[in-house]
């Protein structure tokens, strides 16, 4: 039976498309989720793409947490479901109090759009179990709201528990502490991260690598070896 992974289209959303997309490619089936749904449709998996949700009013990802699918969401990944954050959805699992922490602008005050690279810090979750720990990949970053910041006993805390999935490396495109891209909640079945693994999946388009399809290929063989 093919896994579905659900992918929640938010107003302002951009990248759920070719979130879904990346889902087919990795031999998954992607599953279209509405906001205003409280019904994930028997998904296995949830994914909450890129984007400017609300316009980013309020701060990123404030009022898309308040969403109706957002509630069926957090029970639903607190019982375990795996959900991988990108970008604005990073956003939004911090305001939803899935992930610790919260994204500030970025500390130069100006959107960036770059190839970044990044060291894979945590192989052992849903969505980074197909890389290596110290791993380095090279995965598109776009964002105006990028920077992690958390409180330091809340840094301390991840560090000592390896939940820093990934970290910038060479350069800190945002000001994020302790170079911090991306972070994984306790039991390693939420994932979230500011570069977009889903532009990142095909040699000819994108960025020309394939550095993100891992993440897509990690939750399908968690989903069929469970």
């Amino acid at each position: 039976m093919t896994a579905r992974i659900g992918v929640v289209t938010f107003p302002g959303s951009l990248d759920d498309r070719d979130t879904q997309r990346a889902i087919r490619l990795a031999g998954a089936e992607p599953v279209a989720l509405w906001h205003k749904d409280k019904d994930l449709h028997q998904v296995d998996a949830v994914v909450l793409p890129g984007g400017f949700s609300y316009g980013d009013y309020l701060r990123a990802g404030a009022i898309s947490r308040f969403s109706p699918v957002m509630e069926t969401v957090i029970e639903q990944a607190k019982a375990g479901l795996p959900v991988l954050g990108i970008c604005n959805g990073f956003q939004i699992l911090t305001e939803a109090h899935l992930l610790p922490g919260g994204m500030l602008g970025n500390d130069h005050l100006h959107f960036i759009c770059r190839d970044q690279k990044l060291r894979v810090e945590n192989a052992s979750t849903s969505w980074t179990s197909d890389y290596s720990e110290g791993q380095e990949i090279h995965i598109p970053l776009k964002n105006m709201d990028g920077r992690y910041v958390a409180d330091q006993y809340t840094l301390d805390k991840l560090e000592a528990e390896g939940r820093v999935a990934f970290r910038y490396v060479d350069f800190n495109p945002n000001g994020s502490l302790n170079d911090i891209a991306g972070i994984t909640n306790e039991a390693g079945n939420v994932v979230g991260l500011m570069p977009h693994p889903e532009h990142a999946v095909e040699p000819l388009i994108g960025s020309g690598r394939t550095d993100g399809l891992p993440f897509f290929t990690s939750i399908l063989k968690k989903l069929v070896n469970a």
